[in-house]
């Protein structure tokens, strides 16, 4: 090539798909063993699903002997009994004496806390999250001992909670420490935590579907064969673990429900509306009561004594606000509590637990949300029957409706909230009235609330919580529909300056290149940068300068493979080859990669542009009307 034209060796081409643009390749290497790497996963996946399932068998022993450690705190700060039989403290004969008992559990609980860990604060979920999200799922392995003990505490001496966020709490902490006791990657240890936190809750009520989707919605953020699998099976060995260790039944009957009528469809989807809109209530309330204890003037240690303090007033007017509350639940389940018990259980049991959860003692909010939604259910049941008795609806489904719908607009768990109503009560004609209500109320929760009871609080120290599990966007792409189409083809005797010259007279508009031998054969790829910032000598051949590939992608490969691949090899770039693997068709970048997601987005992002566009069109118009008037 003559310095006089710079152009005139240079090779420069269009090539379109099955036009091949430089002969076969012969130095460049196959693509790693698929068959290989997928026997390996799958290998992983027995591993990590066996140790799921030893997680879960230990965690539905710890249930059990949680459930009776709250059984004998109970009996003895109740009734100075020691008995691992249940008995509602609301039975109880102490009088005013029942006040100091709530407050003894928080000081007891504080003390914990103080002298622990102060992770055993809180209902557990929103903990479990943070540590997913930041932690690499690393839980203190202390955990495993103080949360279930110190909830049992709580719980015992007349705390408003269910056992089951202490439970869920403790199996995710269980699973954390397996996962760091072995070398696995910060992944695999999340799916056993999730794992261990959801086997607790099927464990404690025998709901092993409700549970997979409380990992899906809460703790795992995806739905992949490589998570739900260990998942699945850890939840059904804690479900194995209720039937043996508690009972084989619906942990809450009720009386069978007939085939609702399409008018009652209709009102259990407006007894959703106003759960939807109670659960928005609780939840600020919630954060209000929290917000104030920060703000109070003495250690934090000494605040779940006052919420205990609170929680005994409360429950010498209202012995049924004190303890777990399932028992409530079976009777608002049931139609056959009175309605001023029911009026006293859905705002006396709400202020209760508000408190006592806002002055950080460690409980659950699974049960109390239930039983506030579930009497909720039942006086708009009792009054919408007493006001519209035409409208067929069911008192014990309304109760069930408002129970499950209250849990869908609280945490948004939309699934999970209609798989446990099912599950838990046996009653399969629930299932439509339930997916209307809980849509009703998630779609409210959705509109009117930034962050659920359950997000808030991490929400609150910047830690942003995933809300859409899609596949990934990557995968779906395959490497020709991205790649360009033209390409520049270098010949590797032309020398550098002769490569600076055709790009002083041609700019170019791609910072990397092909550069093919004599023989017209694949040679390495060039980098733009590397032409300017070489201190190569300038009549050397260009070919100096060629990066050689250790590996190609193919035509047809998804573009998630290719960025692993990318990741593994440390590279940039990559050529790609046609899909029978004898000629080079084109150099795939980072850059390029990059360029398609951004694509997507804006692509996804279109709708709601136009949406914004055409409303501010419209404010305009408004505006210029005005104008005229005037």
């Amino acid at each position: 090539m003559s310095n006089d034209d710079p152009q005139a060796d240079m090779k420069k081409e269009l090539y379109t798909n099955g036009i091949p643009i430089s002969p076969t390749l012969n130095a460049m290497p196959d693509t790693p063993d698929d068959s290989r790497k997928s026997f390996f996963l799958k290998k992983r996946l027995v591993q990590i699903s066996f140790m799921c399932v030893v997680v879960a068998a230990a965690i539905s022993l710890i249930a059990k002997f949680l459930v009776s450690l709250i059984n004998l705190i109970t009996n003895i700060s109740f009734y100075g009994s020691f008995d691992l039989a249940f008995h509602s403290p609301a039975d109880n004969h102490l009088g005013a004496w029942v006040i100091i008992i709530p407050a003894i559990g928080g000081i007891l609980v504080g003390l914990m806390a103080l002298y622990g860990s102060k992770a055993i604060r809180g209902h557990g979920i929103p903990e479990a999250m943070e540590q997913i999200l930041v932690n690499q799922s690393r839980i203190k392995p202390s955990i495993t001992f103080l949360k279930p003990i110190s909830s049992a505490i709580a719980i015992g001496t007349g705390g408003p909670f269910g056992a089951e966020g202490p439970i869920i709490a403790t199996g995710g902490a269980l699973g954390s420490t397996l996962g760091q006791l072995f070398k696995i990657t910060s992944n695999e240890r999340k799916i056993i935590l999730a794992a261990g936190a959801t086997a607790g809750m099927s464990a404690i009520f025998g709901t092993p579907i409700a549970a997979v989707f409380l990992a899906v919605e809460l703790l795992l953020f995806e739905f992949s064969p490589k998570a739900i699998l260990p998942v699945a099976l850890a939840c059904i060995t804690g479900a194995a673990g209720h039937h043996l260790l508690f009972e084989s039944g619906p942990v809450f009957p009720m009386p069978d429900i007939a085939v609702p009528s399409n008018l009652a469809l209709g009102v259990y989807s407006f007894i959703g509306i106003i759960s939807g809109i109670l659960s928005l209530g609780i939840t600020k309330i919630v954060y209000f009561i929290e917000d104030a204890f920060e703000k109070l003037p003495i250690h934090w240690m000494w605040w779940p004594a006052i919420g205990g303090l609170v929680v005994g007033i409360i429950g010498y007017f209202a012995p049924h606000t004190l303890g777990v509350g399932y028992d409530n639940i079976i009777g608002l389940l049931s139609g056959k509590l009175p309605f001023a018990l029911v009026l006293s259980l859905c705002f006396y049991k709400f202020l209760s637990w508000a408190v006592a959860l806002g002055s950080g003692t460690s409980g659950g909010t699974l049960a109390p949300v239930m039983t506030i939604g579930g009497a909720t259910g039942a006086i708009l049941g009792t009054v919408i029957l007493q006001l519209f008795p035409q409208s067929g609806i069911n008192l014990p489904l309304a109760a069930l409706i408002g129970m499950s719908s209250m849990f869908a607009g609280a945490s948004r768990a939309y699934l999970t909230s209609i798989t446990f109503a099912l599950e838990a009560t046996m009653q399969s004609h629930a299932l439509l009235p339930l997916l209307g209500a809980c849509t009703a109320s998630y779609l409210i929760s959705f509109f009117f609330m930034e962050n659920t009871i359950m997000t808030e609080k991490i929400a609150r120290r910047g830690i942003y919580t995933p809300d859409s599990y899609q596949p990934d966007f990557l995968r779906k792409l395959r490497v020709s529909q991205i790649l360009k189409n033209d390409l520049l083809v270098i010949n590797a005797d032309n020398t550098i300056q002769q490569v600076k010259d055709f790009f002083a007279a041609t700019p170019p508009s791609e910072n990397y290149f092909v550069i093919t031998d004599a023989k017209g054969a694949f040679n390495g790829i060039l980098n733009l940068r590397d032409v300017y910032t070489s201190r190569q000598d300038s009549e050397k051949p260009v070919s100096v300068l060629a990066r050689q590939s250790t590996f190609s992608v193919k035509t047809e490969d998804n573009l998630g493979d290719v960025v692993e691949l990318m990741s593994e090899q440390n590279e940039d770039t990559v050529p790609v080859i046609s899909p029978d693997g004898k000629t080079v068709v084109g150099v795939l970048t980072s850059r390029d990669i990059v360029n398609a997601y951004k694509y997507r987005l804006l692509e996804e992002n279109a709708a709601t542009a136009n949406f914004s566009l055409k409303r501010q069109r419209i404010k305009m118009l408004i505006k210029g009307r005005r104008l005229i008037k005037m």
